[in-house]
């Protein structure tokens, strides 16, 4: 099965439709909202309107731009000051910001139940920061729930600590969350022309393949022929499949 996941949607009026003309056109299976953003309201209406599978894109390092308190808004300052400090804050355990990134997570999972009335269907992060050390070590978000694991690659792409480590700590995930088998970008695999080979995988695994439909070469591929030409035949689905 293949799950064409859209990211950012509720971050602008942009994004969100750019992904819901996708949606209305059997392009993506599920999105993955932000909450405390501009577009956040609309997009939940519209999220309800359609029958939208949503997930929740935790922010832990764009500042909120939309409605907010300033308590909710301190804590995501703090933890994004720390990832902006080092391009290697995502390996380092900060044990001084253990509460904040519970209340963080906490916040927005009680805006997304606001909104959407429900709980997500799954949990993943803006640019991944739901990866990070103090997420991963200290179970931040629910045991149980359908989480995003790493990127996947194939030999030779990345070196093999780099791959290790993904690898460890999708092995930690794994024993607390619920996982597809692989993860890819689309925009990744538009420009390496490896497209065929994520769909041979979805016939055999699960596979999340992430989108950014505002993106226009991704949106101009998910509305064309190449994508019912490739994805046509493999059954897609939402995380309520996984």
């Amino acid at each position: 099965m293949i799950i064409i996941n859209a990211d950012d949607w509720g971050r602008s009026r942009e994004e969100t439709d750019a992904a819901l003309s996708c949606h209305r056109e059997s392009r993506i299976t599920s999105v993955s909202a932000m909450v405390f953003m501009r577009d956040s309201e609309r997009a939940a209406d519209l999220a309800k309107e359609n029958g939208v599978d949503v997930g929740l894109h935790l922010n832990l390092n764009q500042k909120y731009d939309g409605g907010v308190s300033s308590s909710a808004a301190g804590s995501q300052n703090r933890i994004a000051r720390f990832f902006s400090a080092s391009r290697y804050a995502l390996l380092i355990y900060h044990p001084g910001l253990k509460k904040q990134f519970r209340d963080v997570v906490r916040d927005q999972l009680e805006e997304f139940s606001r909104l959407y009335g429900k709980a997500p269907s799954h949990f993943d992060g803006h640019q991944h920061r739901h990866l990070c050390a103090n997420m991963v070590v200290d179970k931040v978000i629910p045991p149980g729930q359908k989480v995003r694991r790493n990127f996947s690659f194939w030999p030779g792409e990345k070196s093999f600590l780099n791959r290790s480590y993904r690898s460890l700590v999708d092995r930690r995930l794994g024993r607390s969350y619920r996982l597809t088998d692989c993860f890819f970008s689309l925009g990744e695999c538009l420009k390496t022309n490896r497209i065929a080979r994520v769909v041979e995988l979805a016939k055999v695994s699960n596979v999340e393949l992430m989108t950014h439909p505002n993106q226009r070469d991704e949106f101009a591929w998910l509305m064309s022929d190449g994508f019912l030409n490739n994805i046509g035949n493999l059954q897609t689905g939402s995380f309520a499949l996984l």
